[in-house]
């Protein structure tokens, strides 16, 4: 700002045109306005503005004042760009000033928070300023953070948000991060931690004999963990007696063939966690004994004897855990069946465990599959008892099927669905609606309270756009996952009925129709208008053609058919209807139809299919009033025109003669050809020409002369 107002001119000599000049330099806050005055010598001297050389035309932003002597520039809302040198202009005399807009320092509006996370973590440093675009800068422990780092963080702008962004963090990122303004700061430390390992299921203490197997076995939360296995601080080494395995979560020391010297404290360690886990396994040496009393098996179940049996309820995805007390000497052999296959997996998601008196049926996350009749059956030779159990598992419904858009309106549309295949094991108590734009990723919930019924009516829709509906199926347990999409669909209206409908025209066997199109036709158009017809007084129709078009709705004779006039759509408004039975009183309706359907019909009042008699005559032309003349070889091509319904029979002779043969001639319904291709002398004569209509006749005749 010093510089530049040293570099302002100064202009000592006297103005003869301002008698008040502009002040050297002018500071205003962005965002205010700013009057730039001076003063004139006469009211009538022409005045222009400039700024940095452009001239000014006023408007909103810039507006003229002129207040006596007075000439007023007065600037609003200025910003950054209004930070300029400016100039008055009176005819060859000029004065300059400096605007300098002072931006506001920019504050923080919402601070930094502390995060503590674990190694791998995604961390967010989020906070606020006053002002949006506003240029901060970002340092780690005092250490500015640049763009040339951003393989590391990552920096966002959100309107007046700024984030600070580690991906996977380390413990390398801990420290104290700052976000600097031109107005203010913020700091906030980050604690990266090193993630904890948590155990599932612990080593257990093993008591094994000469010869049996023994099984160490725990189980960690990260199924990724990879570990050692120590004897007494000597790490094991697999071999024929040993195995070591890791499935999952899972981790396994197996000893086969257990020796006396394989008694010790053995310890499992996880890699890269300052954590064992440690259990003891103790040999013991076979005594028998004499057992003189036997003890039959037994089951501690309320449900326990072949006649009686429980039902055991389980939400899917629970863990259902069946812990069956047992006893009996010597001690039982337990087999569990499911639905009479026997079941005796002792590791995965459904898995049996048993302990001293105590058989154990896990599932992990219960599955709709894991329903079924449980059998315990435990046998000794003293006896056997066995106990069963019912489990169902409940669940969510199934999502709705069949989703489908019945029809639709000018703002509305009629949704229906089929229940779904299963409901979760509890009844289905309603469904939950949404809708959403084509395109659009936000749903719109339509009812916060359930419909009972496999239909909804959607309004307030906008017509002419697409839209997509989707169903939520609810029980007792929760809610269904959604249902497909349905078909994308526009709300649309049909046309209104055609206007100004009028016969034109009718023969024995066609009859003329037009129309205008409909005052109201809505987003859809037209597509087109189908014609249809049907014999007064008869309920009993006959198609008129393959195939009938669409004939309900409101209309004239609702409760018959109407038989299409024509194939297919008529794009334009009007059409003749051919094929009528002749001499029937038929009434024609008209509809317009686009993709919503047909609209309602507009309908002729009774017609007779018959050819209205017209008496034939000729119009001779009048050069052929008098004698004809050609040149021999010369064509000869007349045209006479006449009139008359139905069409007239058309007879030429030449002096009451048959024509010669050189003579042609081609008739329509309104004319006649006459036609020599070259004239001879032999041609000429007297012609008359003859029409009959219905036993009404009319004759001209003509003379030709060839030369």
């Amino acid at each position: 700002m010093l510089k530049r107002l040293k570099k302002i001119k100064v202009e000592p000599k006297k103005s003869e045109a301002f008698v008040r000049k502009l002040d050297p330099a002018y500071q205003v806050d962005k965002g205010n306005k700013i009057k730039l005055v001076v003063e004139l010598s006469n009211p009538d001297l022409p005045l222009k503005w400039y700024k940095n050389g452009q001239l000014l035309k006023p408007g909103s932003k810039y507006i003229f004042e002129n207040v006596g002597l007075k000439r007023i520039l007065t600037i609003n809302k200025c910003s950054l760009a209004d930070d300029a040198a400016y100039e008055c202009r009176v005819n060859d005399e000029n004065v300059f000033t400096e605007v300098f807009v002072k931006e506001p320092p920019v504050t923080i509006a919402k601070d930094l928070d502390d995060q503590q996370v674990v190694v791998g973590d995604r961390v967010v440093l989020e906070a606020e300023v006053s002002e949006e675009g506003a240029q901060v800068m970002w340092t780690k422990d005092g250490v500015e953070l640049t763009r040339e780092e951003t393989f590391k963080y990552r920096f966002k702008k959100d309107g007046k948000k700024h984030y600070l962004i580690i991906n996977e963090a380390t413990k390398e990122d801990m420290g104290r991060y700052k976000i600097m303004t031109n107005g203010g700061e913020s700091e906030a430390e980050v604690i990266v931690e090193d993630k904890q390992l948590e155990v599932l299921q612990d080593i257990a203490d093993l008591t094994v004999q000469a010869s049996e197997q023994a099984v160490f076995k725990c189980e960690v939360s990260d199924e990724k963990v990879t570990g050692r296995w120590f004897k007494n601080g000597v790490e094991v080494r697999p071999s024929k007696r040993i195995h070591i395995s890791h499935t999952g979560r899972i981790h396994k020391l197996v000893i086969d063939d257990v020796r006396p010297e394989d008694e010790g404290d053995y310890t499992f360690v996880p890699d890269g966690y300052a954590l064992s886990l440690s259990a003891k396994l103790n040999f013991l040496e076979i005594k028998v004994e004499y057992v003189p009393k036997q003890e039959p098996p037994k089951i501690h179940l309320d449900c326990s004897g072949k006649a009686t049996e429980n039902t055991l309820v389980v939400v899917a995805g629970n863990k259902l855990r069946l812990d069956v007390p047992i006893s009996g000497d010597p001690a039982p052999t337990v087999t569990w069946t499911k639905d009479d296959q026997v079941f005796s997996a002792r590791e995965g998601r459904s898995r049996l465990e048993e302990k001293h008196e105590l058989s154990s049926f896990i599932i992990e996350s219960a599955e709709r599959g894991d329903e079924g009749r449980y059998t315990i059956t435990v046998t000794n030779p003293a006896g056997q008892d066995t106990a069963s159990l019912i489990v169902r598992v409940v669940d969510v419904p199934d999502p709705p099927e069949a989703v489908r858009i019945t029809s639709v309106g000018e703002d509305w549309a009629v949704l229906a669905w089929e229940p779904p295949k299963y409901d979760g094991g509890q009844p289905v108590t309603g469904y939950l609606v949404e809708r959403k734009k084509k395109g659009s990723m936000r749903w719109v919930k339509l009812n916060f309270e359930v419909v009972p019924g496999p239909t909804f009516d959607s309004t307030r829709m906008i017509e002419g756009v697409l839209y997509e509906m989707r169903v939520f199926a609810v029980n007792a347990i929760g809610v269904s996952p959604p249902s497909l999409n349905t078909q994308p669909f526009m709300p649309i209206a049909p046309p209104s009925e055609p206007t100004h409908l009028l016969l034109e025209d009718v023969t024995d066997t066609t009859a003329t129709i037009k129309w205008r199109p409909p005052e109201h036709v809505g987003t859809g158009g037209v597509d087109g208008y189908s014609v249809e017809y049907c014999k007064e007084g008869e309920s009993q129709w006959v198609p008129a053609h393959e195939g009938l078009v669409d004939g309900g709705g409101p209309g004239v004779l609702a409760e018959s058919q109407w038989v299409p006039a024509h194939e297919g759509l008529v794009e334009r408004c009007g059409l003749t209807a051919r094929g009528l039975p002749t001499g029937e009183k038929l009434l024609f309706r008209i509809r317009a139809l686009n993709i919503a359907g047909s609209g309602p019909p507009a309908t002729t009042g009774p017609v007779t299919v018959r050819e209205i008699v017209e008496r034939p005559k000729i119009r001779l032309p009048r050069h052929l009033r008098q004698t004809y003349v050609r040149r021999v070889g010369e064509p000869v091509n007349l045209v006479i025109p006449f009139q008359g319904k139905p069409r007239p029979q058309v007879t030429w002779s030449k002096a009451a003669q048959p024509l010669p043969e050189a003579v042609h001639i081609r008739s329509s319904a309104l004319d006649s050809v006459f036609f020599i291709r070259a004239a001879a002398r032999e041609h000429s004569g007297e012609y008359r020409v003859l029409l009959r209509v219905e036993g009404l006749e009319d004759s001209a005749t003509w003379r030709l002369r060839v030369v």
